[in-house]
């Protein structure tokens, strides 16, 4: 039988990429280490009262009264077991990590909704990326940046793109061929089309997808944590490597008040800003 050695193949090719790109990939550390240490920098400074005043503003316009008030007791609670640096910290590789996911995602979806050949090509690079143990993708982000914030956020991006790019692409490719015929019979060019009609008829969609990437981003701050990235993953861990139970559960909980606030508010700008508050 022949032995395939799929691993070796795979070493030489991070060898050459690190030994050809280094620059390239001291560069995009130096980005993310400025933009993850902005965000981190002003989210602690703000004192905590008025951070937490914002996202109760924004949960009640958003959604309304009683995701309101969840976000109020959660956040305050998260305060009062010591846990809003981390917290800050999670929220700014979160943030990080899903607006750099979108930045590419959200184009490769729609050059795989306009072009057959692009979205064979993506299908299965996509099926890859969500399939993969989310381990697997700590060892070349190490490998290339270091231990740190950066390759937690890069890693990161990896396992949280998939959606939006999927979302994107079908929700352009739902839009109603009358509607695509119709902008075209007026004359509109195919970027015309493309901006004025597919994506604002299509944002439901795309917006369904930038909740589910918030969220596979945020599921990624424990393992992320593995590799030095720090925040509310980091004290899971932990709690995990000392058997605090009391520790890993508060951090835990930390977590999920996170993932409900900023996941009731992203599902409402899909679904579009509540006219009326419950």
């Amino acid at each position: 039988m022949i032995d395939l050695d799929i691993g070796g193949v795979v070493e030489v090719i991070i060898d050459w990429l690190t030994n050809n790109f280094g620059g390239l990939f001291d560069a995009i550390s130096a980005v993310l280490t400025s933009v993850v240490g902005g965000l981190e920098w002003v989210l602690t400074s703000i004192p905590v009262l008025v951070v937490i005043a914002l996202f109760v503003a924004l949960a009640w316009w958003m959604v309304g009264r009683g995701v309101a008030v969840f976000t109020l007791i959660g956040l305050l609670l998260i305060d009062a077991m010591g846990f809003w640096d981390d917290t800050m910290v999670t929220l700014a590789l979160v943030l990080t990590s899903a607006l750099v996911a979108l930045v590419l995602g959200i184009p490769l979806g729609v050059l795989a909704a306009r072009s057959k050949g692009v979205e064979r090509v993506v299908r299965p690079i996509l099926d890859t990326m969500q399939t993969m143990p989310a381990f697997v993708y700590l060892i070349p982000a190490v490998l290339f940046f270091s231990l740190g914030t950066v390759p937690g956020v890069v890693a990161t991006v990896v396992f949280a793109m998939p959606p939006v790019v999927r979302l994107t692409n079908l929700g352009i490719r739902q839009v109603r061929e009358d509607v695509v015929e119709a902008a075209h019979a007026f004359g509109a060019t195919p970027r015309q089309v493309l901006i004025k009609v597919q994506l604002p008829l299509a944002l439901p969609t795309i917006l369904a997808g930038v909740n589910q990437t918030i969220m596979l981003a945020l599921s990624m701050v424990v393992i992320a944590a593995m590799i030095g990235a720090g925040g509310l993953g980091q004290q899971v861990l932990k709690g995990i490597t000392q058997l605090n139970v009391g520790l890993g559960f508060e951090a835990g909980f930390a977590i999920v008040i996170l993932a409900i606030v900023l996941d009731r508010i992203t599902q409402a700008m899909g679904a579009g800003r509540k006219t009326t508050h419950k």
